[in-house]
């Protein structure tokens, strides 16, 4: 899962190599020939020609769910600040900052976008790209106010004291001061609409979030067969990142060794590989905006007993979690089923060893609705995408996750990767 540890925007390791995956196949090439990279690291070839980006066509027809599911819930317009929700109906990434800029897309009638004047040639060139080429843009400068401004875009398409929904990632200034500037209308918020159509998984998107988990596990394969005790987190970085730069994706991971790895996410203190330790590698990559989000646990010799053991009951409840994963189950049946095994097998009750969901909702976000956990009675559906990560985590000694991604089919669930079979043979 991208960006939950570490920013990919401030290493500095292996430089020069990215640079080198940046400038075409005819770099990669002389990366392919460089004697420092080991030969696991060196084998591992460009997966870009997998890819197909999402079109405009296919936006549309997101647009055109979100306006059937805002007739629904009986929203008038909805307001996407810059986010993933805004890249996923328009295509437009756009960093939030204090200034605002939103796109609202209305049940009925035709979006407009709010933006700061100095940037509408770029918004301009952005909405070009995308499905909302058409929309109004209503710009304002330094001393007007941005939400007055969206108050008569509503006004004028007559929804001024209609009910609006937000992005619940908008920062809370702006729908505070939304709210403030149009005091007649309803603010609600949007995750109905948004969530509502983005846990739905295409076909296209579903193969893209194929050849990100296919990515992640080539990487994290190449880096395992290159591993050598003595080496440090930072050393286990760098091979990372040196496989991602082969395949030609953005990716990351951490690394926790022995007691570090029973924090689920890890530890900053620094760490080296040890011989029959046990070893944590988790995250992914992004392909297209798409995520992958996969955990591998091992050993460089000889596992304990207990170690193996205790392997065999997480490997249990990720088996368990799946086969319970079907449309119609409840989300928190998936939980309940990986939990059931972990406790029977002496690591319960509750959270006391398994410390965390089984699951959480994956796409554009490493972390999205719907959640697979106790209390969530959403029914699953086809196309839904999640993590399923079960771990024992067993303080001052060692932790133990198996995480692969598992899309919703019309019968049951299938993982995008095959279950790790055992700590001294994590790759089958």
């Amino acid at each position: 899962m991208i960006s939950r540890r570490r920013l990919l925007e401030t290493t500095s390791r292996l430089s020069g190599l990215m640079l080198l995956s940046r400038r075409g196949a005819g770099a990669q090439a002389e990366v392919a020939q460089d004697r420092s990279l080991p030969p696991s690291i060196a084998a591992l070839s460009s997966m870009r020609s997998r890819v197909q980006p999402i079109s405009t066509a296919e936006r549309e027809m997101r647009l055109a769910r979100a306006q059937q599911l805002m007739t629904e819930y009986h929203i008038d317009a909805i307001a996407l600040a810059g986010g993933t929700s805004l890249a996923y109906f328009s295509g437009v990434r756009w960093g939030n900052s204090e200034r605002m800029f939103v796109a609202v897309i209305a049940a009925k009638g035709k979006p407009f976008c709010v933006c700061p004047s100095f940037e509408e040639e770029r918004a301009r060139e952005l909405l070009n790209q995308g499905p909302l080429e058409s929309a109004d843009v209503l710009t304002w400068y330094e001393d007007e106010s941005p939400y007055h401004l969206l108050a008569q875009g509503l006004q004028s398409r007559k929804i001024g004291s209609g009910t609006l929904g937000i992005e619940e990632r908008t920062p809370f200034v702006f729908a505070d001061s939304i709210g403030k500037a149009s005091p007649g209308l309803r603010i609600v918020s949007a995750t109905p609409v948004t969530a509502g159509c983005r846990m739905i998984k295409s076909a296209h998107e579903l193969q893209l979030m194929m050849v990100a988990n296919e990515a992640t596990l080539a990487v994290y394969k190449a880096v395992y067969a290159a591993l050598q005790p003595g080496m440090t987190q930072t050393q286990a970085s760098e091979l990372i990142d040196a496989g991602y730069a082969r395949v030609g994706f953005r990716g990351e991971a951490s690394v926790e060794v022995g007691p570090y790895s029973a924090l689920p996410h890890g530890s900053a203190s620094p760490q080296v590989i040890r011989e029959n330790a046990v070893l944590m590698i988790d995250d992914g990559c992004l392909v297209e905006g798409y995520c992958s989000d996969i955990t591998r646990t091992f050993v460089l010799g000889k596992a304990s007993a207990k170690m193996n053991t205790v392997f065999e009951i997480v490997h249990g409840a990720q088996k368990a979690a799946l086969e319970a994963a079907k449309p119609g189950v409840e989300c928190q049946a998936v939980d309940a089923a990986a939990r059931k095994v972990v406790t029977e097998a002496g690591y319960g009750p509750g959270y006391t060893y398994f410390t965390h969901r089984v699951g959480h909702g994956i796409g554009m976000d490493g972390h999205e609705w719907p959640y697979l956990v106790r209390g969530n009675a959403l029914k699953l559906a086809p196309g839904m995408t999640f993590s399923d990560e079960p771990g024992v985590y067993i303080r001052g000694e060692f932790g133990i996750r198996l995480e692969d991604d598992m899309h919703i089919t019309e019968s049951g669930a299938e993982l995008f990767t095959p279950q790790s079979p055992s700590l001294e043979n994590p790759f089958s």
